[in-house]
């Protein structure tokens, strides 16, 4: 009966840590994913996980209210720090969407209540989809569960080092996202200088009816061209982004969890 109990501890600790990124990070989040295939999918997770993480030295595999917001801080540090990716995207497409004159068109973003650019739903779902193939979910899961090594169950209690962590990389975002849109802001500028030179030059030549389509075409001709460089960039703001979490984790953590 001990040992029963023991486990079900374990795998009620290792459900909150676990729900807690589910619950922010990128790809899980999602509302597509239906919320039952969620739940099911942590616990099949934290199952799998429990034995192992309350065999590990100093883990304390007891439930309280200290323990539970520990391990909700540790799934959640996980989720908000890798979520800064999607808001990233989302925020480089506002920033073209207003340089391609898109800055009007608004949808309902499927994975929020709210209305979202164009070219931020576009950006989102090609980073999601760039991701995925990279298999960075996979990455992302295997570093949860090396987190239990490193933070055991039961001893992470969150630090003012920890939010101020997160509020730096939020600042982040905005240059990030900066990075992203540099080529398209250069060229659609080009393009707003040219057709401005040739109005002076030619005052009969209609530049308000030419700025907004050459401004467009030339904005897409040159994203298509900059999606090459895209894994590569999303790639190293993911792993920049992970190392951050795991980081903040680790310095939160008892002298004695480091050592994992």
């Amino acid at each position: 009966m001990s040992d029963w109990s023991h486990f079900l501890s374990a795998l009620t600790l290792a459900f909150v840590r676990v729900g807690g990124m589910v619950a922010f990070a990128p790809f899980f989040s999602s509302s597509a994913v239906p919320a039952r295939v969620k739940i099911v999918f942590v616990l099949a997770v934290s199952y799998l996980l429990a034995p192992l993480v309350a065999a590990l030295p100093h883990a304390h595999v007891e439930i309280s209210y200290g323990a539970l917001i520990g391990e909700l801080g540790v799934g959640l540090l996980y989720g908000l720090v890798l979520n800064l990716l999607i808001e990233m995207l989302l925020f480089a497409g506002q920033i073209m969407g207003v340089q391609l004159s898109f800055s009007l068109v608004n949808l309902m973003d499927p994975t929020s209540p709210i209305q979202t650019p164009l070219l931020s739903d576009l950006f989102q779902t090609m980073g999601v989809v760039m991701l995925l193939a990279a298999g960075f979910d996979r990455i992302l899961l295997a570093s949860m569960a090396r987190s239990f090594r490193a933070v055991p169950l039961g001893s992470f209690s969150l630090s003012q080092a920890s939010a101020l962590g997160v509020v730096q990389a939020a600042g982040g975002v905005f240059l990030a996202a900066m990075e992203l849109a540099t080529p398209v802001m250069a060229a659609t500028l080009l393009v707003e200088i040219t057709v401005a030179l040739l109005g002076k030059l030619s005052p009969q030549l209609p530049v308000m009816s030419l700025t907004v389509p050459i401004k467009t075409l030339t904005g897409f001709v040159v994203l298509i061209g900059a999606l090459a460089v895209w894994p590569r960039f999303l790639e190293a703001r993911f792993d920049g982004l992970l190392d951050l979490a795991q980081r903040l984790i680790a310095a939160s953590a008892p002298a004695h969890g480091m050592g994992g």
